[in-house]
């Protein structure tokens, strides 16, 4: 892979082909288009993430017909180390987003092929994921997480029912109002018979229900522990990484050490 920013001019995309052309690099891995988006109706602002090992690379981009700021998730299926396997989630993401009209979801807006992969189009919201640490009083969280419920009240009162089995700090974005937006649906399942058993097991370890985890039968409260784990993760200041250190051999979670003083309301609540 060539050591090429997503901020990088064309002449200095160039440049470095060319440096590593005359090098005697006989394969390049990148190729100019790969960042040019303006043929699709969008300008590429900058990069907001990336799991490079999985080819999935996030941008922040302006919609040139819309004139708003979108994120643009792009399913890069060329690259060596991911696994074309990952297009059934691609698809299945696009399927579920299509039809959800929730405030607490970022809409859908578009999607399109590349020579390199596959690009998600949805709305951006100026929000931070969980998964980044920040300081937020007892209070907060009963705020986020009544919103975040309120969100999967919705995914579980539509017919069929929708199971999203991947709720955890990265997945969950929150803003300065403590407004709560529910992402990535690459794992979601949909009705009786995709909410069943199935010969794969996917989602995080650490967020995963013990039924998910051992391929065993989901129902709409699975969802629940992600967010329970999410919370716990809040409440104790707990990276998400090491959230599997609370677990115990027999699958129980012991975070009393860690929680500070909160009142009596807050743990009713709870």
């Amino acid at each position: 892979n060539l050591p090429i920013k997503s901020s990088a001019s064309k002449v200095e995309i160039l440049s470095i082909i060319t440096n590593y052309t005359l090098s005697g690099l006989s394969r390049i891995d990148i190729m100019v288009d790969d960042f040019n988006f303006e043929p699709y109706g969008y300008w590429l602002e900058r990069e907001l993430g990336a799991n490079r090992m999985g080819g999935r690379v996030t941008y922040l981009a302006t919609s040139i017909e819309l004139g708003c700021q979108v994120v643009i998730k792009q399913f890069q299926f060329a690259k060596q180390s991911a696994s074309w396997s990952d297009y059934d989630s691609v698809e299945r993401e696009i399927d579920v987003l299509r039809n959800l009209k929730q405030s607490g979801i970022p809409r859908y807006l578009d999607s399109f092929q590349m020579a390199s992969g596959f690009c998600l189009v949805q709305e951006y919201k100026i929000a931070a994921p969980l998964s980044k640490l920040r300081s937020f009083h007892p209070e907060d969280l009963i705020v986020i997480a009544t919103r975040i419920l309120k969100i999967l009240v919705y995914l579980q009162n539509r017919i069929p029912p929708i199971i999203h089995r991947d709720l955890k700090p990265d997945n969950i974005l929150v803003d300065e109002k403590l407004n709560g937006f529910l992402i990535d649906f690459g794992f979601a399942r949909v009705g009786d018979g995709d909410v069943g058993v199935s010969s794969v097991v996917k989602g995080t370890l650490g967020f995963m229900p013990p039924e998910q985890l051992f391929n065993r039968q989901l129902t709409e409260a699975s969802d629940l522990y992600g967010l329970g784990m999410t919370l716990i993760c809040l409440l104790t200041q707990t990276k998400a990484d090491d959230i599997g250190s609370l677990v115990d051999i027999s699958y129980k979670v012991k975070f009393k050490h860690l929680v500070p003083k909160v009142n009596v309301h807050w743990v009713k609540w709870l």
